[in-house]
């Protein structure tokens, strides 16, 4: 509040109020990971949006909603990297039965593996992406 910022400021008190919702939805205190899971929520939502109002042309509400899901990212575990995604992905490929490789397999074992640290779009691009090669 101090520093005028008041995209954050925004922000942050979007986030308290998503924890609040998720608090009463949840009927109890909320864990780490339940708190984690609100700001993942609002960061994909953020990209959802992102990838909408770049498609209707309206840059001024893409660069707001940019600055938005980096600021609430900040809060969240540092995310693997794309190489990182695809070396789990492939040790899950190799471990499935052959004729149980297709994308619905792969994704059951690996999301909750990489749920936390990964983008399930990231993730699921990989493993089209390494089923297809």
């Amino acid at each position: 509040m101090k520093a005028r910022d008041q995209v954050r400021l925004d922000t942050l008190r979007g986030a308290l109020s998503g924890f609040t919702y998720r608090k009463v939805e949840a009927g109890h205190e909320l864990t780490e990971d339940e708190e984690l899971e609100v700001i993942r929520r609002l960061v994909k939502q953020r990209g959802d949006s992102i990838t909408e109002f770049a498609k209707a042309g309206r840059t001024e509400l893409v660069a707001k909603e940019t600055r938005e899901r980096e600021i609430l990212q900040a809060y969240l575990p540092a995310q693997k990297s794309p190489d990182e995604i695809r070396t789990v992905v492939k040790g899950i490929i190799a471990g499935l039965p052959e004729g149980g490789r297709n994308q619905g397999a792969v994704m059951k074992v690996a999301m909750p593996q990489l749920k936390a640290v990964a983008d399930g779009n990231l993730v699921r691009q990989i493993v089209v992406e390494e089923l297809g090669a």
